[in-house]
């Protein structure tokens, strides 16, 4: 049995490995939405509902109004921006990560309504699974 001392250290070490870990995929998260919505808006990729090769294009595969296709953008770059800053204020990342997570859930939510093949959600999954890792160590 080891003392509270060392176990008191030992819980030190784990809980900045694991900040550590969250702080890198938070960047991660950050760089990824930044990527999608600022380079590769308006490029095919085989992740697109239906046969869109656009975001615009994927947005009406959904049935879902142009105005809102520019909300989730400004929402979703907002919240990477937001990702980003918490390095140094990391009060901006559990809101952050709360709006990334409803905006996830929707987009898996999409490709289920249009029968997309599951493969198609992996990229909102994948994000969905890493910034609940954020979201935990941020609270």
């Amino acid at each position: 049995m080891i003392g509270p001392q060392r176990e008191a250290v030992l819980r030190t070490k784990d809980d900045l490995q694991m900040k550590i870990v969250s702080l890198i995929i938070q960047i991660v998260v950050a760089l990824g939405l930044l990527n999608v919505w600022l380079l590769r808006f308006n490029r095919p990729t085989p992740y697109r509902a239906g046969n869109a090769r656009s975001m615009a294009e994927e947005f009406a595969a959904y049935g879902l109004p142009k105005w809102l296709l520019w909300t989730v953008g400004a929402v979703k770059v907002s919240c990477a921006l937001c990702l980003v800053a918490g390095i140094w204020i990391p009060a901006l990342v559990a809101p952050a990560a709360v709006s990334i997570t409803v905006l996830m859930v929707g987009a898996i939510a999409m490709h289920l309504k249009v029968n997309d093949p599951l493969i198609k959600a992996a990229p909102a999954s994948t994000v969905l699974a890493l910034i609940a890792v954020v979201l935990a160590n941020a609270i």
